[in-house]
Formats: C-alpha cells, sequence, structure tokens
C-alpha cells in the first residue's frame, strides 16, 4: 500500500479535449476522475482513499505554524494571534480564541467538535457501505481495521476536549432527527475501547512500507485512552475542582467503579504492547563514547525506526500553502530567515536536569554561570541555546556571523547601552520581526541537512512511540503502588538518555512527580504535555507568568564591530539570567479542563448540557 498521506482526497481531474464533432457523445462522456458513489464502494483503490482521508481529518498537522506546545507550558508562540488569550482561559461558547484562527492554526482547528464529528461522520459512511463490498476478504478487514482506529481516534479527542458525547455510528440524512444527547464519559470510553479492540482483530503487526496502521497502534491507543480515564481528571474522588455544582458530574467522568480497577486495566494495556516483543528503544543503552544528543537528533529526523508505532509521513507536496507544512522553517531562528515561532519556554530548558540526576537551579552560581552546562543529553537534542552550533547560515547572514552559532543575547557597554543585537533577536539586522521572545528555538524535529526556506524536509512525525508505552505502564505502577516496578520502566527511559538512575528510595509522590518530569521532557514537543496538563489537574502550575532566559555581555569599548571578535570569541563572558518572557503572563480558570460545547451547537440541539464554566 501506497504511504498515507501521498493521496489526501480525491481529486476531480478536468479533462481537455482538443477537438469534438458529436456534442452529444462529448456531453454523454463521463468527466475523468469524477466518481460516483457506486464508483467508490466498487473499487478498492478508491475505498482506499476515502479511508487515507480519514487519516488526514484524524491526525490533523501537528507540524503546522502554530502546535499544541504553543497552548500548554512548552512554548511561546511569537505573533500570538489570540493564543494569549487561549492561555489566559479566556475561551467562551463563542470562541476560542487562537485555537481557531482559520488561516492560521490547521492542527488545532481539527481539535473542534465540527471537524471531529465530520471525521465521525465519514467512519460512518465508511461502515455503512462496506459490508456489501465486493472483494478479497483480508483487504476488507484491513480497511475494517483502520477505520474502526481512526473512529477510536476521532472520539477519544472528542471525550478528551468536551468529556462524555453524543455516540454516533449512523449516518444521518437532511431530513433524520438530529437531537442527540451526550452520553457518559464511562459510556464513551467502552465504545473507543470496543472500537480498538474491533481494530486490533482486523489490522496486521506490520505492512511493506511505514505510515499506516497496525496491530501495534491499535494496541498502543488502547493504552493512552485507559491511561487517560484512570487519570485525575476522571477520577470523581479527584476532580471535584472541575465538577463541583456541576448537575451531570458523569460527563466529565467515572462517578462510581474501582479506580484501582481502571490503573490495573491501563498496566496491563501498557503491558500487552510490551509482550507484543515488536518495538523496542532506539539505541537503549548507549556506550560511554556515544553522543547520546545526537541519537536523539537521528531518531526525530529519522524516516522510521524500531521505537515507532504511529507515524504520520509528509513529502514537501503534502501542503502547498504557507501555513500548512514546514517546521523548520517556521520555528527555526530568525538570524536564518526562519520565522522564529513555537519558541522554546525557559520553564521547559529549566527542568531538564544536570547529567547527574540533580536538578537544574537559578540560584546555584555554577549553574547560572553556564547553564547548558553538563545539562540532561535531550536538551541538547530539543533546544537551541546561546552559543550553540547549528547548521551553516545563509549567505548573507554568514558575512555578519561566519560561526554559525545561535546569538540571542546583546552586547553592552560599561554604562548599561545595548550596542549590538544577535542576529537572532528581535534587534538583530535580519528579520527582527521573526525573532523569538524567550532566547530560545527548537532543534527538535529539525532537519539541520536543508536549508527550509527553500527546501521542506520530510521528516515523519511520531504520534505514538514505544517510549510512551514504557513510561505510560510506569505511570500506572506508580498509581498502583508499585514503586520499584515503576522505578525499572522509568530507568529504561533514563539509561537511554544518559541519565542516571532514580533513587532506589524515591517512591509514593515524590516518584510521581519525578515521573512527572520525566515525560515533560521525554515528550516535548511531542502534542502530549497539553493533555497531561489536563488529565493530572495541574492547569495552576502550567498556566502562569511563562519564563525566559536573558543573556548579555559587557565591554568597556563604547561601540563593537560585530556580535563576537574576528577570532569567534566573545566580549567577556556571558551573563545569564531568568527574566519573566513578554506578554505571556498566563492564567488559569479550572473551566479549561474542558472545552466548551460551541453556542451554535447548543442552539441546533437542545438535548446537548454545556460543560460547567460555559
Amino acid at each position: 500500500m501506497k504511504k498515507i498521506f501521498n493521496i489526501l482526497m480525491i481529486v476531480s481531474v478536468i479533462s481537455f479535449v482538443s477537438s469534438c464533432t458529436n456534442t452529444e457523445d462529448f456531453l454523454d462522456k463521463k468527466p475523468l476522475g469524477d466518481y460516483s458513489e457506486i464508483d467508490v464502494w466498487s473499487d478498492p483503490n478508491l475505498i482506499e482513499t476515502f479511508v487515507n482521508s480519514m487519516y488526514r481529518n484524524a491526525l490533523g498537522l501537528p507540524f503546522s505554524i502554530e502546535r499544541l506546545s504553543d497552548y500548554s507550558d512548552e512554548s511561546h508562540f511569537t505573533p500570538d494571534w489570540g493564543v494569549t488569550d487561549f492561555n489566559k482561559s479566556l475561551i467562551t461558547s463563542d470562541g476560542l480564541m487562537g485555537w481557531e484562527v482559520n488561516w492560521a492554526t490547521p492542527h488545532t482547528l481539527h481539535f473542534r467538535w465540527d471537524p471531529l464529528y465530520s471525521n465521525v461522520r465519514r467512519c460512518n459512511i465508511f461502515f455503512s457501505k462496506i459490508n456489501k463490498v465486493v472483494g478479497e476478504k483480508a483487504t476488507i478487514d484491513n480497511l475494517k481495521g483502520q477505520a474502526y482506529f481512526l473512529r477510536a481516534w476521532t472520539y477519544f479527542y472528542l471525550t478528551n476536549l468536551y468529556g462524555g458525547v453524543p455516540i454516533i455510528t449512523k449516518v444521518y440524512g437532511l431530513t433524520d432527527e438530529f437531537n442527540v444527547p451526550r452520553d457518559s464519559y464511562e459510556n464513551c470510553i467502552k465504545f473507543i475501547v470496543g472500537q480498538i479492540d474491533s481494530a486490533a482483530m482486523n489490522l496486521p503487526v506490520a505492512y511493506a512500507t511505514n505510515g499506516r496502521i497496525t496491530k501495534g497502534a491499535a494496541l498502543a491507543l488502547k493504552s493512552r485512552v485507559l491511561l487517560y480515564a484512570a487519570s485525575d481528571l476522571h477520577n470523581s474522588a479527584k476532580n471535584t475542582v472541575v465538577t463541583s455544582g456541576f448537575s451531570k458530574p458523569d460527563l466529565l467522568g467515572y462517578t462510581g467503579g474501582d479506580a484501582t480497577a481502571r490503573w490495573t486495566a491501563a498496566k496491563n494495556a501498557a503491558k500487552a504492547v510490551i509482550d507484543l516483543g515488536k518495538y523496542k528503544l532506539y539505541k537503549p543503552a548507549p556506550a560511554a563514547t556515544d553522543s547520546v544528543a545526537l541519537n536523539f537528533v537521528e531518531l526525530f529526523t529519522s524516516k522510521g525506526t524500531d521505537e515507532d508505532i504511529l507515524l504520520q509521513f509528509f513529502t514537501p507536496k503534502t501542503d502547498e500553502s504557507w501555513n500548512g507544512y514546514n517546521p523548520a522553517l517556521y520555528s527555526g531562528p530568525n538570524g536564518y530567515h526562519n520565522w522564529g515561532n513555537n519558541c522554546p519556554l525557559g520553564d521547559l530548558v529549566d527542568d531538564y536536569e544536570m547529567k547527574d540526576g540533580s536538578k537544574f537551579n537559578w540560584n546555584n552560581p555554577a549553574h547560572k554561570a553556564n547553564p547548558y552546562l553538563k545539562r540532561d543529553a535531550r536538551l541538547y537534542a530539543t533546544i537551541l541555546y546561546e552559543g550553540v552550533q547549528w547548521r551553516k547560515r545563509p549567505d548573507d547572514a554568514l558575512k555578519i556571523d561566519p560561526f554559525s552559532k545561535i546569538q540571542v543575547g546583546r552586547v553592552y557597554d560599561s554604562s548599561g547601552k545595548m550596542i549590538k543585537a544577535g542576529l537572532d533577536t528581535r534587534e538583530g539586522p535580519i528579520e527582527d520581526w521573526n525573532g523569538g521572545k524567550t532566547g530560545y528555538y527548537v532543534r527538535k524535529w529539525n532537519d539541520p541537512s536543508i536549508d527550509p526556506q527553500y527546501v521542506k524536509q520530510d521528516v515523519p512525525f511520531k504520534h505514538i512511540r514505544y517510549a510512551e508505552i514504557i513510561l505510560n505502564y510506569a505511570e500506572a505502577c506508580i498509581e498502583l503502588g508499585q514503586d520499584a516496578e515503576a522505578r525499572t520502566y522509568i530507568n529504561m527511559i533514563r539509561t537511554r538518555a544518559g541519565q542516571p538512575n532514580l533513587s532506589a528510595s524515591l517512591s509514593g509522590d515524590a516518584l510521581r512527580q519525578a515521573y512527572r518530569q520525566e515525560r515533560r521532557v521525554e515528550f516535548a514537543y511531542e502534542d502530549q504535555r497539553f493533555w497531561d496538563v489536563r488529565r493530572w489537574l495541574i492547569g495552576p502550575v502550567a498556566y502562569k507568568q511563562t519564563s525566559a532566559v536573558d543573556v548579555r555581555y559587557v565591554t568597556t569599548e563604547t561601540s563593537v564591530p560585530a556580535y563576537r571578535k574576528t577570532d569567534g570569541s566573545t566580549y567577556g563572558a556571558p551573563i545569564f539570567s531568568k527574566k519573566d518572557t513578554p506578554g505571556d503572563a498566563r492564567a488559569w480558570l479550572n473551566k479549561a479542563y474542558f472545552f466548551p460545547i460551541m453556542r451554535s451547537e447548543m442552539n441546533k440541539n437542545d438535548l446537548l448540557v454545556q460543560n460547567p464554566g460555559y
């Protein structure tokens, strides 16, 4: 089968006819490429194309100009476009602020009621037709498996955003009754798990090429679904900050049952993926001479490894529009003529441990003097920071910086006057309007071998990888009080990262917090943190005034010709300090644990119940 997303939709082809002797004959001809419903459901290739469109609708565009990281405590979106208002919990049933800027946010746009239910409808159309299709049983069953998975994936995100939602499995016509009530969260999870189980029964362990949903992907999704369902947000003993005073708490989580049983189910689901024996961590035990950071760079610029469970492939032609797909251009430093968006927050950078496993601390003089020395290798594979070597600058910038090292600082004279700004700042000589505000840029996912001004990379997005399954298993063990087992699995991730094992005495809530930090740095920019913040009920911790880094050099000279001296040295030792990110004071309201159902939907269906706070 072809890789997904190379065909995104059935394209209508207009035939050019150079001459025609019989007008009636011409008008009676069927235009090439126009497919009737009968055509589609009698041709396995067209059915496959129909399923391909469901992939795109379900998975979205995670490499778009705005990323989900901008809506959590991972990154700052430089142009804003309403993102700040979203991060102040100002969303209402009349608008989601920056989440739904139609021309700029293709990824977050698909995480909404309308487009998600549109994909549900496509899945339902598929199931209403597929049993009448004549074809090879194995092929039909495989397509069914993919459709079951995609319907489960779509409903999973509906429940993450809204809680319990209407479960729709029929294809509605224009004359049908549309009033359908929301089902309970518990029933939605049962439905999703049932869909995943059906998917797993019909899917192969592997394909000849990467990109399609496998049995392992289905089992991995089940692990994620059950982990989220067991979490605090949906536990009636812990989610009263959301449900207090709400008349329908069953829409937002479990109101009965056994929390231990739910965590056990989550643990077992992760173990089922582990027991497949198909997946393994990429370079799980680095040698002392290995560059662990380079291992991670290889992992995140690869076209697929044994760690990958669900990849979303892109090509330079995936989306020709400027806002669709070109991640290295969107997030790279402005001193490379890139756009400087999705800039890592200091809050994220500070959470990467020291190489010895201790915490980074701005109050430690040695740490403050050189914040990037002897840190967790994942920092170097994820973040671009002051003075780090990056790819060769474009010709005009290379004349200014022949060393191609990131410049996010400023040079000051002894009176405190700024006399030279780095190329990658908002006062630099190259595209200053695209300069980031945090003092950091993204390295993760960005292929340094290409110049994204002119070439789009083709690095796939990793929706699910084996590291997540390892940590899902560990989290369930922690919540079940199985601390020794949890440490064993967390240490697999830490060993691969070159970090020391967790202390054998670490247990209980201290272990839980260590695990959460591990997950935070391991999955930065992988569309995980936004959901983790919510399911762990830590909104007030994540949504606050964000931090950045200030970098300055002080010289006795009153002017300098360049940011660095001709030999590449700097004007004195850099002075680093933590500061607030300008204009990024976030705020949390508990209503934001769930999205509002839009007023237009409430008006169309009077059986819907609005979420609390809206």
